[in-house]
């Protein structure tokens, strides 16, 4: 399959504070003179933003490589996880059509795909809402037909089924993911013939739809702000390295006014047929350091101090933790073990009080940083509600 550009191309393409902080950490990981090696998880978060890759996305992220745009073009093209076209707002549905899946119905949902989306593969939506492709075998046999949306694959599906994911979707809502017919996983619909005394169903989904429950809203666009940037890597030695601060394009100077078409380029990184690339210099790490990260992130590497515990909940009885998202039965248990019951205990732990706790939940080390706890906590402390709290109070997200 041939992979071009889209016709019509953004003048510009930026991460926002928080990625852009993402993305120079991504290349502290690689030795100095290897940070191309970050390439693909750069491309990847760039589409995870805007939903598809523009070439001044990728022309942006060949330049804090240090890389010729031919390159980064290169690798963009040759991937099929990247998206070179707009696609919905909302969604892109990607069908699996290999041998399994085509065999239970898969071209039904491809027939489905082209009447309530569009006629053919990676156009628009009449309303700009969703766009889809039909791709090669994503691995969910056992569970065909299926289809991926973001990173969450919805199994065991009809037609029927189909529809209702998009008008779900389409309303605003974020459908559970994973097997559509009520299973848990992959076993048998008649139920479990072997390992039958293995621990599944100790949550209400499988792990993969249990986290995507968790997140809440898993197919909207990635800013960064979701999670605390985490480098874990830079401890010890690595401490003092730095990573390297991305240079201005030139398309990133240009003010945001028409649309250019692919073919209308000027830049110094253009390469005429039969020549040899122009060598570049190698991106060096600069002497500055990344963008500020919540203090809760700077404070994942330090030792911590662990904050003040109680032997006992109050008399009015230990706060429902679980309405922290994040925190599930298990972790709920071990921080009453270790001392702490009520919102207000969480909502006072500094940057070192979270570094301390976050190495010391054994099994769930970084989770405090990662789920944000303290802000919530913050929030259910002083009887206000978080959008996951609310959604916690309706239903058994957590199932004993």
């Amino acid at each position: 399959m041939l992979r071009r550009l889209h016709h019509e191309q953004p003048e510009n393409f930026a991460f926002t504070p928080a990625n852009q902080a993402w993305a120079e950490a991504q290349m502290t990981k690689y030795p100095e003179g290897r940070q191309a090696s970050a390439i693909i998880p750069l491309l990847w978060r760039a589409q995870e933003q805007e939903g598809w890759l523009s070439r001044p996305a990728i022309e942006h992220i060949s330049d804090m490589l240090g890389l010729a745009y031919i390159r980064g073009l290169e690798v963009a093209t040759f991937y099929f996880m990247f998206q070179l076209q707009p696609v919905g707002s909302i969604a892109h549905i990607q069908i699996c059509g290999t041998t399994t899946c085509m065999i239970c119905g898969a071209e039904d949902l491809v027939g489905l795909c082209k009447e309530r989306i569009a006629p053919n593969p990676h156009e628009l939506s009449a309303d700009g809402k969703f766009s889809w492709e039909e791709v090669e075998c994503l691995g969910a046999c056992a569970n065909a037909p299926m289809a991926q949306i973001g990173k969450d694959y919805y199994e065991d599906l009809t037609r029927d089924k189909l529809i209702a994911l998009l008008d779900d979707l389409s309303a605003g809502k974020v459908p559970v993911p994973g097997p559509q017919n009520g299973r848990y996983a992959s076993e048998p619909l008649s139920g479990l013939t072997s390992l039958t005394g293995h621990d599944s169903g100790k949550t209400q989904y499988n792990a993969s739809a249990q986290l995507a429950v968790d997140i809440g809203d898993s197919v909207k666009r990635i800013d960064g702000t979701e999670v605390p940037l985490l480098t874990p890597w830079l401890k010890g030695a690595n401490a003092d390295k730095k990573p390297a601060a991305a240079k201005k394009t030139k398309a990133a100077a240009k003010p945001a006014t028409s649309k250019r078409a692919v073919g209308e380029s000027s830049d110094k990184h253009s390469e005429t047929p039969g020549e040899a690339p122009k060598a570049k210099a190698k991106a060096k790490p600069k002497t500055g350091s990344v963008a500020p990260a919540p203090a809760k992130a700077d404070a994942a590497t330090a030792a911590g101090k662990k904050p003040r515990t109680m032997k006992a909940p109050r008399k009015a009885g230990a706060d429902d933790l679980k309405m922290i998202k994040g925190v599930g039965p298990k972790l709920e248990g071990l921080l009453n073990t270790m001392g702490y019951f009520h919102y207000d205990q969480i909502a006072k732990w500094d940057a070192q009080a979270v570094a301390w706790v976050d190495e010391n939940l054994e099994g769930f080390k970084g989770r405090v940083s990662r789920d944000n706890w303290v802000e919530q906590a913050v929030k259910l402390a002083a009887g206000e509600e978080t959008e996951f709290s609310t959604r916690a109070s309706k239903g058994n997200i957590y199932k004993d």
